[in-house]
């Protein structure tokens, strides 16, 4: 594995290869699951010889194939899916889509929550939608099993603690005595539910309408589409607003 132009970092090749994401791959290669010249590798950052070195994941060859073409998807995911590439006796997003190429979800969208979700075989705009300096908008409605307080409104707003950090703050509004709207630019696993949590309540349905300028609009539930040329362009820049 020398040091040459025709390195290229571990955990890049694998999402190049259509594996995963590359933050996943950093998740493999640091399990012990990703061997190069069938040595096991787990130093994150590892960088290999793209002409000498094969690669290979659970004793699986992986072939990084030609450049293929980028693609970019949204999809409204329907509740009772996971919003994952590895099927643990769950229905898996990729279920729903019907393209030739190896896409992977950007972020998550839990199993219980549905609404748009980007799915991609582009590894560098995973890492830019992922990356906080981006400041990506993501919108949700939210419905809770009891009326919600003004109080609760504002704490949510001002930002709550959960798993010890406090959270950023959220543009929030009201839609209906259950019924609110919420703007993040951050992603914390089950972030809604738990902030809802928190203010004494619970989320009974939890839907995001949009990411950053992709608006879920009207794409019927379990479909899926191409984003344009223009919607890509607008979500591969910083601070992208709708």
């Amino acid at each position: 594995m020398r040091n040459t132009d025709r390195n290229m970092r571990l955990q890049k090749y694998l999402a190049h290869a259509g594996l995963c994401s590359r933050r996943k791959a950093e998740e493999h290669i640091l399990d012990g699951r990703v061997k190069v010249n069938n040595q096991i590798v787990t130093e994150l950052g590892t960088k290999i010889d793209l002409e000498k070195d094969k690669v290979f994941f659970n004793n699986k060859a992986v072939i990084l194939k030609q450049e293929s073409p980028k693609i970019y998807i949204a999809l409204n995911k329907p509740v009772g899916y996971v919003s994952s590439c590895s099927r643990q006796n769950s229905k898996i997003v990729l279920d729903l889509i019907n393209v030739d190429e190896r896409v992977y979800p950007v972020g998550r969208l839990d199993k219980d929550s549905n609404g748009l979700l980007l799915l991609t075989n582009d590894g560098d705009l995973h890492n830019k939608l992922s990356h906080p300096s981006f400041n990506h908008e993501k919108e949700y409605v939210v419905t809770t099993v009891y009326p919600i307080s003004e109080t609760g409104l504002k704490n949510m707003a001002q930002g709550i603690v959960i798993d010890n950090v406090i959270t950023r703050k959220a543009k929030v509004k009201r839609l209906s005595k259950s019924k609110f709207n919420i703007v993040l630019k951050q992603g914390k696993n089950r972030q809604i539910r738990k902030m809802v949590g928190e203010i004494g309540n619970k989320v009974d349905t939890l839907k995001r309408i949009r990411i950053a300028n992709i608006n879920l609009g009207n794409l019927e539930e379990g479909k899926w589409r191409y984003l344009t040329h223009k919607e890509i362009e607008r979500l591969l820049q910083k601070n992208v607003v709708p």
